[in-house]
């Protein structure tokens, strides 16, 4: 399950990615527009800042912006620096592999097999989403519903 630490991460990128470009957005308005508790915001975007996915401002006219483009920052990338391992088992894990203690032939293992099918085509959709086709699907969400 996706935890909520990563979806205010790629709820906040989304937002800074509609203002890409332009002044650096404050924690506060970030937090009040996608409803996200502003203290807990402020230790996801310090995160990314860390990972340099986002640049900061201090002072007046200060704030987080994206310090890449939006189309180059792909969910794969944001889900492993927030949670750590995409895959559900770690034994299928291709960055935080390890070995399962119950498990007695890896290689020969059928739950580990249907996992790993499982690992690619999960990450094949993570690998090829950027924030800015999330920022795009949405808008065309909003005017298939008239928003």
């Amino acid at each position: 399950m996706l935890s909520k630490k990563t979806k205010y991460a790629i709820k906040a990128l989304m937002v800074l990615g509609r203002n890409y470009g332009k002044e650096p957005m404050q924690i506060g308005k970030i937090a009040e527009e996608e409803r996200i508790p502003k203290k807990f915001l402020e230790q996801i975007l310090l995160e990314m800042r860390n990972a340099g996915i986002l640049y900061s401002k201090k002072g007046a006219g200060g704030g987080y912006s994206l310090n890449k483009a939006p189309e180059d920052i792909y969910l794969s990338q944001v889900m492993r620096l927030v949670d750590g391992p995409i895959a559900l088992l770690p034994c299928v894990s291709l960055n935080f592999y390890r070995s399962c203690e119950e498990c007695v032939e890896e290689h020969a293992c059928g739950i580990r097999d249907t996992f790993i099918e499982v690992r690619n085509a999960m990450l094949q959709i993570l690998n090829d989403t950027s924030i800015l086709n999330l920022i795009n699907k949405e808008k065309e969400l909003n005017l298939e519903t008239g928003r």
